[in-house]
């Protein structure tokens, strides 16, 4: 198995979907009041390259999801490459990214009761 070692991802924050007419190649967050749930899609940013390289890497990424029959797409966000996945495929392909080697960095709160 092929693995990306050194390759961390993390979620965006907002959900999307895709762009009327442009489904498939660019997207819009959804406004965090809007209803729609069925066509919602999360996003993957690459942490770990900020370079030219981050477009293969990506790649590679939708490559890996395609062998477990996940749909994704690399659509520039923000200036940078992100892979965009149905957001009930989001666990099935956080997992099958983990086990190819991806590490998912994971935001979180600071409740410390110390």
């Amino acid at each position: 198995m092929n693995t990306l070692q050194l390759s961390i991802v993390h979620r965006l924050p907002q959900r999307y979907r895709w762009l009327a007419g442009f489904a498939g190649s660019r997207v819009e967050p959804i406004p965090q009041n809007g209803q729609s749930a069925e066509n919602c899609l999360v996003g993957l940013k690459l942490l770990s390259d900020n370079s030219e390289a981050a477009w293969p890497t990506m790649q590679k990424l939708s490559l890996a999801l395609r062998d477990i029959e996940v749909d994704s797409s690399i659509v520039e966000c923000e200036g940078e490459p992100c892979l965009f996945v149905n957001r009930q495929d989001e666990l099935a392909a956080t997992c099958r990214l983990k086990n190819f080697g991806v590490a998912i960095a994971e935001s979180f709160s600071s409740t410390n009761p110390f």
